[in-house]
């Protein structure tokens, strides 16, 4: 017995209707001479609806679906209707340049149905733009590994090329999306250009497809994210995506290189850069030493490491906790990763002269409790830190140096006195991202050879032996590899922290510009664990593996 679907076979008519309108479009704008766009597979900037009213927009039977530079793109129903013809001339009076493309009336429902969501789109000048959204929910519910994102491209690179660019970035970004890539890199090379994501830190490849496909791959990204078309020198834009409540906004940067423009799109996902800080991995101690410094109604908290350690997400963590309705917050930062509610952040811009420093002093006049500044990098802002930890502010900030005890001997670098950096800094911290074993494959072997000697000389220097209390020490595990990871073996990252807090020791040597060192010496009394010491507690643990921990710091006793 045969069963007739209704509902599948009234979608596949309309799918005609839609495609034969399409078709007559086309054929129209031919013999009109105006190019022929289908909107409904276009990227829709949001900002460029601005332009013109939705109503003065329907009235003249147009929509204006990207605006860059002035330049605006129009799609007309009938380019020489005379309310078309109207209403460019008035765009035209108003300084702007006009690209007309002929287009369907689906098409133009597609950006008139855009107009209501003109009140989400207050932070995005250049994002907030129309990747098919539905599209990327639809992805995320199919792709679930790389070996997803990969057969879904494959699939997708035998359509039509009119339909299928959009449809790559879309299983593109769903795929960074499910799979937590916190940055995707687009590599032309010489016969073919290669997709890889950034995984828990590592770079990953996932495939490698053909320079044609690729070359009007750039011009999508390009458009979405307000960059020029015609320029293939160095770029930077952004565009966003917006999935159920959650908007993750996306920043690209093109790069000219030898066989073309390379593009990185970094994914500021918030679901994955908030972390509660009980989530972190700070071992109980150090973390206990950490509340007692963040609810302190001033003082600094100084957290380093290099770029990509998780400095910033450990400082969100810390704001999320100390903020109450009493408490003023400003954040300056850049960029602006996660948006806090009701906490104010700033992001600096270098072109209009609004850096760390400014920030910091236009944050100082707006009355705060608490201010978090993104990083110190010269002299003047870590004058102005200092100075207001000095003053009634906690304030929280990061730097670039390898260990805790590299905070001091670089501030003094920046010129500050070390005879207030005691008085203004509560606790210096450092930090590195792990990453985590996968629970389902990880494997047992037993803890011997060099490895051995290596891990008894760390726990050897552990003064404060509790540390110890119930940790194995007989086996470690190694990573395998299943369904589960990607086959990758890890899954996830953590961190590994140390901590110096300011007492008398410390305070005593720092005036006499100290070296790491000599500052190391100096905290042996305050039995807080090293990275190295709480990294191997976590490798004896099962949380990661010693292979890992070699890759992110040198592990070696001196």
């Amino acid at each position: 017995m045969v069963s007739f679907d209704e509902e599948k076979q009234n979608k596949r008519i309309e799918d005609l209707r839609k495609q034969e309108e399409e078709n007559l479009t086309a054929t129209m704008a031919e013999k009109n001479g105006v190019p022929y766009l289908d909107l409904t597979v276009t990227p829709i900037n949001i900002d460029a609806l601005r332009v013109i009213s939705e109503t003065d927009s329907r009235e003249a039977q147009i929509a204006v679906f990207n605006d860059v530079n002035k330049i605006l793109s129009v799609g007309a129903l009938s380019p020489n209707a005379q309310q078309t013809v109207n209403a460019i001339n008035k765009l035209k009076e108003k300084g702007y340049s006009v690209e007309l493309y002929m287009v369907s009336h689906a098409s133009l429902n597609k950006v008139w149905d855009r107009y209501k969501d003109l009140s989400y789109s207050f932070e995005t000048k250049s994002g907030a733009l129309d990747i098919s959204n539905e599209q990327i929910m639809d992805f995320l519910a199919e792709v679930h590994t790389i070996t997803d994102v990969e057969n879904l491209i494959a699939e997708t690179l035998r359509l039509k090329k009119s339909y299928r660019i959009s449809r790559i970035l879309e299983i593109i970004l769903s795929g960074a999306i499910a799979t937590e890539a916190s940055d995707i890199h687009l590599e032309p090379e010489e016969s073919h250009v290669r997709l890889r994501y950034r995984l828990d830190g590592m770079l990953t490849e996932i495939l490698q497809f053909d320079l044609e496909t690729y070359k009007l791959l750039i011009s999508r990204i390009k458009l979405i994210s307000n960059l020029k078309l015609n320029v293939t020198g160095a770029q930077d834009g952004r565009f966003s995506i917006k999935i159920r409540e959650t908007e993750i906004e996306v920043r690209t940067s093109l790069l000219p290189g030898a066989y073309g423009e390379s593009i990185v799109l970094r994914v500021l996902n918030p679901e994955t850069i908030s972390v509660p800080l009980q989530d972190l991995g700070i071992n109980d101690r150090l973390l206990k030493v950490i509340m007692h410094e963040i609810s302190k109604p001033n003082g600094m908290l100084l957290n380093t490491g290099p770029t990509g350690s998780g400095k910033t997400t450990t400082l969100y963590a810390f704001l999320k906790k100390i903020h109450t309705p009493e408490v003023k917050i400003i954040t300056i930062e850049n960029p602006i990763e996660y948006h806090l509610p009701g906490i104010v952040q700033t992001q600096t811009d270098e072109k209009k002269n609004y850096t760390f420093a400014e920030g910091l002093r236009s944050a100082l006049r707006q009355d705060p409790d608490v201010i978090m500044v993104g990083e110190i990098r010269d002299k003047e802002t870590a004058e102005i830190a200092v100075n207001s930890s000095l003053t009634g502010h906690l304030v929280f900030t990061t730097l670039h140096t390898n260990n805790a005890a590299g905070t001091f001997p670089r501030l003094i670098d920046l010129g500050i006195n070390p005879k207030i950096i005691s008085s203004a800094i509560n606790l210096a911290m450092a930090q590195r991202l792990v990453r985590k074993l996968c629970q389902n494959c990880k494997k047992k072997v037993e803890l011997q050879g060099e490895d051995k000697k290596t891990v008894d000389e760390v726990l050897e220097s552990i003064t404060d032996k509790t540390y110890l209390d119930g940790v194995n020490t007989k086996y470690i595990w190694q990573a395998v590899g299943c369904k589960e990871c990607n086959n990758i073996g890890y899954k996830g990252r953590i961190g590994i922290h140390e901590g110096i807090l300011v007492d008398e020791n410390v305070e005593k040597i720092v005036r006499d510009n100290p070296s790491e060192r000599e500052i190391k010496k100096a905290t042996r009394g305050q039995n807080l664990l090293d990275l190295t010491q709480d990294g191997v507690i976590k490798v004896l643990n099962g949380i990661t593996t010693l292979e890992e921990l070699r890759r992110v710091i040198d592990i070696e006793r001196e």
